[in-house]
């Protein structure tokens, strides 16, 4: 057996620094400028599971539904993308696959607040489709509990913001 070393991934250390100062100061506009900045250095053909992950974090910082939505929608194009590495698609210490019911979680949620109901419905059952890839720990019972809310929000035609994105814990 020998020891593998990881090497820093300096993507992954400024999405983490740009979203921690958000988390703590509030200051989404200033997160988002500086994910926005990555993002053009990704470019749209960059590392799939970076551009999955920093889209996902730029969706969050948007609090108008649709341009929320293009994002949680580049995020799941880019997670369709990321190579099946290493057993269960892990890369870079987590699980993409785990990461789908989340994503067609935040879409169904934009679809909602837009008055999409139909479309949020089809997310929706997307996400349920893919739950069994959800571990039973506090990520796993976060987004089951979004998913939810956001059904009972559809059922009611309720297009309000629910108060904080329903497979977040960051707002």
């Amino acid at each position: 057996m020998h020891d593998q070393q990881t090497s820093p991934d300096p993507v992954m250390e400024t999405i983490t620094r740009a979203v921690g100062q958000w988390q703590e100061s509030g200051d989404s506009a200033s997160a988002r400028e500086r994910l926005l900045t990555l993002w053009a250095e990704i470019g749209v053909t960059g590392d799939a599971f970076h551009r999955c992950i920093l889209a996902h974090y730029l969706a969050d910082l948007y609090d108008d539904p649709a341009e929320a939505l293009i994002w949680d929608i580049r995020a799941l194009d880019a997670a369709d993308a990321v190579p099946a590495q290493g057993v269960g698609g892990v890369q870079h210490g987590f699980n993409i696959a785990s990461f789908r019911p989340s994503l067609y979680l935040n879409i169904a949620d934009n679809l909602r607040q837009l008055g999409s109901f139909t479309a949020a419905v089809a997310h929706l059952d997307a996400a349920t489709h893919d739950m069994h890839l959800l571990a039973e720990d506090a990520y796993g019972g976060l987004i089951r509990d979004g998913m939810k809310q956001v059904g009972q929000a559809i059922t009611r035609g309720d297009c309000s913001r629910l108060g904080q994105s329903p497979a977040s814990d960051s707002r």
